[in-house]
This record gives structure tokens, C-alpha cells and sequence, in this order.
């Protein structure tokens, strides 16, 4: 029997992240070493914050559908004195694309294109025309661009998200496989950890296929960047860039391991990494020190401040309410949970008396939020942070602060810049992303 390590925790930890973890571990039949950050909260199958270390398999649920997710920072030219955040962030919101399975409104030509359309997986190779058509799109949930200043007073550009619905495509033929299934097959995220070995073809092939989507990550976020250097008319003075979702094949105690970190910062010594926090919180560029927490860590950090609630508790759940049917002069409407009545058929319309239907689109019923998301506006123009897009479930509030997470890993990680946001532009309320892991 496989003797199983206890995690290595960073801050209060949560029962629920921790046994979900263990669990992880001990489903792999290795000796598998595990660490929570201290952003960690629930995920799917591997808690997010997540990072496990693995000898002869590897676990795609563990690496999540949103292959190579992850951050680009850039250091412009550009003072802040003559930044018109206001300005920025309105052609920012109008030239890129947010929001989930858009096409970028500009085409991209990029080398990993080629790769792709030439991948030897072939799945991969079939999916070339969806990877042209997103490359360079940011996406829905916490994927944002954003504005910040640092201390000495200079523009840097933030972003966040990662391989797109070739990425979610990718983890979910492969959760398929594994389970024996048709690749196209609809997918949901499994109850139990699951695992491939890395001495089988379908190991080899995930790897592969795994490490072109962090290409493709990592071009997207790169093409991004460039056009906001574009809209502001500014250079760039400096660069980090990072995958939080991933595995890599490293080196820890004179033995080979594969690492997957799932919402987790690599953090070697001297290696830098973009770490954001909510969109009225700072974020940090971090870089990773040696200390003996460090190496117990597998030199891995927080990927961003962590959430505190379930976008369902921040901004109310997703419901289809009764709306009227002659909705363009009456627009009459009843909760989700209005009764039949008891002649049957649907409710009646409460403003007109006429018929009523289901609606086809999901609305947020806000009455059960916990956020406030006028207060949260009222606060963020307080702090002159322009918001373009946005909703209750990426609010403050449902996010632990970063600057609390960050000790947590004191002794592990140097501050060497602090940025302060300026302008946040996500995809608008309304917009459930998949990609969530």
C-alpha cells in the first residue's frame, strides 16, 4: 500500500481543499507530494491552489480544462501622468474580445497556428480553424486586461486567461479517452481523480498535446499585450509571463517529477511571476526565494488572491424565469418558482393576464446575491478604477484579500513590484465560463 504524505498547507486551511487533495494523492498509487497555496479553495476533482507531484502518470483533470491559464505583466514606456485611463480602457473594451466563444474581430497569424494545423495529435490538428478563429480572445469569469501603476509611477499592462475552447476541447477529449469514451462525447469534470500513465501512448499523447496549448496560451496572451501596447502608443520596458495551470517535468531532490500545479505560481528561486488580485485589489510581481519552505513548497506559489464565496453566493444563481409572451409591449415576468396553475399549463402573466413561457436565456437572480454590485461600483470609482464589463461574481468581496494570502508565503517569495489598478476591463455579467478551472 502506497503511504500517502500530508499536504503541505499554506494559511487557514480548508477541511474541504484538504481532503479533496489527499485524496488526489492517494487515488495516484505513487508516493505523490502535495501542496495547498494559500489561495487554495474547492475545485473540481484537484483543489484549486492545488499542486501535486507525480513519478509515472499524470493527471489531466489535475492540470484542469483551461490548459495553460495564466499571466502576462508588461512595463510600458508610458508615465502615468499621461495616461487617459478613462480613454484606454473604452478602445480596449471595443477592440478585444470578451466574453466566452468569441472570434477575435482581428485575425492572427502566429507560428503556433501552424503547429497546431501540423500537431501529431491528430484531434489536436481538427481543431485548427477554432484555434484561428479565438487566438488573441480573453474569455468570461476572472480573465481580465487590465491597467495598473506601479511605485515609481509607471503603466504596466496585466492579463489573464489561457487556451481558449482549444484548450477546453483538448482536456475534455482526454477526459473522455480515459474513460473509455468517444472523444466528441459530452464531458462533465469527474467525481474521482483520475490518471494516465506516462509509459502509454494516450500518457505520451496528453503530454504533447497539453504542451502545445501552453503555446497557444502563451501566444494569445502575448498578442493581447501587443495590441494594448498599440492602443496606448507605448513600448514595453519589461516582461512576465507565467502558466498557473499546467505540468512540467522538474527536478526536486535529485529525483524526476512530473508537477502539476492546478491555479498555482511556479517559484523557483530568482523566478518571477505576475500574481493579480480582484479587480479593486492590487497585484504583486513576485520572485521565488530558496528557504527550506520553499523546497517543501515544490517552489510553488499563489496564482491570485482566492475566492472567499461561489459566484452563485456573490451574484445570485442562474435561473430561467416565466416571461410573457407578447414581452415586447408587456414585458410582464414571474420568478423561476412561480406555480402552475391548477387547470394546468404555464402561469399566467402577472401584468397583463396573458401567456407566459420559460425564458431561453439564464438571468442571475440577484435577490439571493450576497454582493452588493452597486456598493462595489460606488467603491471602485471611488478608488478612480475605470471597470468595463464586470459583474457581482468578480467583485471585491468575493475574494480574499492578496496582500493576507501573500504572507502566507513569506519566506518563500520577494514583493519586487506592487501595481494598483487603474482600469479593468472583463466580459460582462451574464457570461458563464467554462473554463473556470
Amino acid at each position: 500500500m502506497t503511504t500517502t504524505s500530508e499536504p503541505l498547507v499554506f494559511g487557514p486551511a480548508d477541511r474541504r481543499s484538504v481532503e479533496q487533495l489527499r485524496s488526489c494523492q492517494q487515488a495516484s498509487g505513487e508516493p505523490a507530494e502535495g501542496v495547498l497555496c494559500a489561495d487554495h479553495h474547492l475545485g473540481y476533482s484537484m483543489p484549486i491552489g492545488g499542486v501535486m507531484a507525480l513519478r509515472e502518470k499524470i493527471m489531466p483533470a489535475g492540470v484542469g480544462f483551461d490548459i495553460a491559464c495564466g499571466n502576462c505583466a508588461v512595463r510600458t514606456d508610458m508615465p502615468a501622468s499621461a495616461l487617459d485611463a478613462g480613454a484606454a480602457m473604452d478602445e480596449i473594451a471595443r477592440t478585444l474580445s470578451f466574453g466566452v466563444g468569441r472570434r477575435n474581430r482581428e485575425p492572427v497569424d502566429h507560428p503556433v497556428l501552424d503547429e497546431i494545423a501540423h500537431a501529431g495529435f491528430e484531434r489536436q490538428r481538427g481543431m485548427a480553424r477554432l484555434a484561428a478563429d479565438q487566438l488573441g480572445t480573453i474569455g468570461a469569469g476572472n480573465h481580465y486586461v487590465d491597467l495598473f501603476v506601479d511605485d515609481d509611477g509607471w503603466v504596466w499592462v496585466g492579463v489573464h486567461f489561457g487556451s481558449r475552447g482549444f484548450g477546453h476541447k483538448t482536456a475534455a477529449g482526454f477526459l473522455n479517452l480515459m474513460r473509455n469514451r468517444r472523444w466528441e462525447d459530452t464531458t462533465s469534470e469527474p467525481e474521482r481523480p483520475g490518471f494516465i500513465g506516462l509509459d502509454t501512448d494516450l500518457g505520451q499523447a496528453y503530454v504533447e498535446a497539453m504542451e502545445l496549448a501552453g503555446r497557444y496560451a502563451y501566444a494569445g496572451r502575448e498578442w493581447v499585450v501587443s495590441r494594448v501596447l498599440q492602443i496606448l502608443g507605448a513600448g514595453e520596458t519589461d516582461r512576465v509571463h507565467n502558466h498557473h495551470n499546467f505540468a512540467w517535468r522538474e527536478e526536486h531532490g535529485g529525483e524526476t517529477l512530473w508537477v502539476v500545479r492546478k491555479g498555482a505560481t511556479p517559484a523557483w528561486p530568482g523566478q518571477r511571476g505576475f500574481v493579480g488580485g480582484s479587480m479593486g485589489d492590487d497585484a504583486v510581481i513576485v520572485v521565488g526565494k530558496e528557504s527550506a519552505r520553499s523546497k517543501a513548497a515544490l517552489y510553488s506559489t499563489v496564482h491570485g488572491a482566492g475566492r472567499v464565496m461561489s459566484r452563485s453566493a456573490a451574484a445570485g444563481p442562474f435561473v430561467k424565469p416565466w416571461r410573457c409572451l407578447d414581452y415586447r409591449n408587456c414585458n410582464g415576468r414571474l420568478p423561476p418558482d412561480a406555480p402552475k396553475p391548477a387547470t394546468g399549463g404555464n402561469p399566467r402573466c402577472p401584468r397583463c393576464g396573458g401567456k407566459t413561457k420559460r425564458s431561453r436565456t439564464r438571468e442571475r437572480d440577484a435577490s439571493c446575491a450576497r454582493i452588493d454590485w452597486n456598493a462595489t461600483l460606488a467603491a471602485l470609482r471611488e478608488k478612480r478604477i475605470e471597470l468595463r464589463g464586470g459583474a457581482a461574481d468578480e467583485a471585491p468581496g468575493a475574494y480574499k484579500r492578496l496582500e493576507d494570502v501573500l504572507g502566507f508565503h513569506r519566506g518563500t517569495i520577494d514583493i519586487q513590484h506592487r501595481l494598483h489598478p487603474v482600469g479593468v476591463a472583463m466580459a460582462g455579467p451574464d457570461e458563464l465560463d467554462p473554463y473556470r478551472d
